[in-house]
């Protein structure tokens, strides 16, 4: 996509001043408006309302939307609506999306206008944009994109109104609707778009998982221990795992009974855990190869907690460090590798101390890297169960743990075990 030229030719079109116009688009096209969408609002918006495009573009089945394709013509079923308010070019800006069905499979979308579109309403969508998200194609609704409701309802194999539950969320979904309990609820303020804001953040659990949630409009109604339904939620991607946001365009409310927590996490093999693309809440189980550089006695920023060589912090240069306890566990199961991060508290229980223990032990030595051998020797070659949040990024996969226990159950049972797996 050659902007340039783009802003070049509509301008001379448009008679109007090549400059303004070029960053009228590039505003655009930054915010995701598809380039013919964002090309049709610079034409109304410089007086030129005639449609260059000519007639409306073809039929397609939702199946054979590529992001190659420019504008389309659909019919299909909306699933869920979400609404939700962005800020773009400095203003606020209400926008609603999530799902629509045929018969033939689903899209995301958003619209840029209030198309008053509900959860089971039947539409045919004429001059809609489409763009690509997260690698699919997504439906943009605008000003150019006409929408007619039908009477008769198009039947699809999918389920209406966005009811979910924890497990089966992931980033990007928009206008789910979840019944859970409130584990965690935390008031916090941060520095928001319009300065000092209140938030709530937390954890939400069903009975098949628990998630993260930041409230960005806190409602009184969540708080810990409470069962309640949000709708008009979307998911997000927080640390490698799917987060629950709830917006001032949520509506919560107080359940008359009580959603059971999960008590445990879902149980999966390194390898499936890592094609999950990160968890909040996950089990594997597998044996520690080696203890990476960087565990046992370590040193860290007072301020802001991170790892310190020398005294010297990243962020905050010269400090006096703080000691602490830390070890990175390399896990192999035989389909996968993950390091497995221990806090100061699972540490200590391995290692057999605390930091002042460990202090000792290192003056005692005169070098701190026998407390990270002591590590290697209690736990290297032996299988554990590691339960955390999973988080991957360019850096690697990393198991947050929050429990972290010696499996003991006999290797001979465990080789039948995985040959049966291999050989059924």
């Amino acid at each position: 996509m050659n902007l340039d030229s783009e802003a070049e030719e509509l301008a001379s079109a448009l008679g109007a001043d090549k400059t303004e116009v070029k960053r009228d688009l590039e505003n655009l096209v930054s915010y995701s408006v598809p380039l013919e969408e964002a090309k049709q609002s610079l034409r109304r918006k410089y007086g030129d309302s005639d449609d260059s495009s000519g007639s409306e573009p073809e039929s397609k089945d939702l199946a054979d939307v590529t992001p190659e394709d420019s504008n389309v013509t659909v019919t299909g079923r909306v699933l869920t609506v979400g609404k939700r308010s962005i800020r773009y070019q400095g203003a606020d800006h209400t926008i609603y999306e999530g799902e629509i069905a045929d018969q033939t499979g689903t899209l995301s979308y958003t619209a840029w206008e209030d198309f008053d579109l509900e959860p089971g309403d039947t539409i045919r969508a004429g001059n809609a944009g489409v763009r690509e998200w997260e690698g699919n194609a997504e439906l943009n609704l605008g000003e150019s994109t006409s929408v007619e409701k039908r009477e008769q309802s198009l039947s699809v194999p999918y389920e209406i109104g966005g009811g979910a539950a924890l497990i089966d969320l992931e980033a990007g979904d928009r206008g789910a609707a979840v019944e859970v309990t409130v584990l965690e609820c935390e008031r916090k303020m941060i520095d928001g778009r319009d300065g000092e804001t209140e938030i709530l953040s937390g954890v939400l659990a069903d009975e098949t998982a628990r998630l993260p949630f930041t409230d960005w409009d806190p409602h009184p109604e969540i708080e810990e221990g409470a069962s309640v339904r949000i709708e008009n939620t979307y998911v997000r991607e927080f640390r490698g795992a799917p987060s629950i946001n709830v917006s001032e365009f949520s509506t919560v409310e107080v359940l008359d009974r009580t959603v059971e927590a999960a008590e445990s996490a879902p149980e999966l093999s390194i390898r499936e855990a890592l094609d999950s693309g990160g968890m909040f809440d996950v089990e594997v189980r597998g044996d520690v190869i080696a203890v990476r550089d960087g565990s046992g006695l370590i040193e860290r920023c007072p301020e802001c907690g991170r790892i310190v060589q020398n005294g010297q912090c990243r962020t905050h240069g010269q400090v006096e460090p703080v000691e602490d306890l830390r070890t990175k566990a390399i896990l192999d199961d035989g389909t996968g590798t993950v390091t497995a991060i221990l806090d100061d508290e699972l540490t200590a229980e391995i290692y057999g101390g605390d930091v002042e223990d460990a202090r000792e032990h290192a003056r005692d030595a005169m070098d701190k890297e026998v407390v990270a051998d002591t590590i290697r020797e209690a736990i290297v070659g032996r299988s554990f169960r590691v339960r955390g949040t999973l988080s991957i990024d360019e850096y690697g996969a990393n198991l947050n743990a929050t429990a972290f226990a010696e499996v003991a159950d006999d290797p001979a049972d465990r080789a039948t075990a995985l040959l049966a797996e291999v050989n059924p």
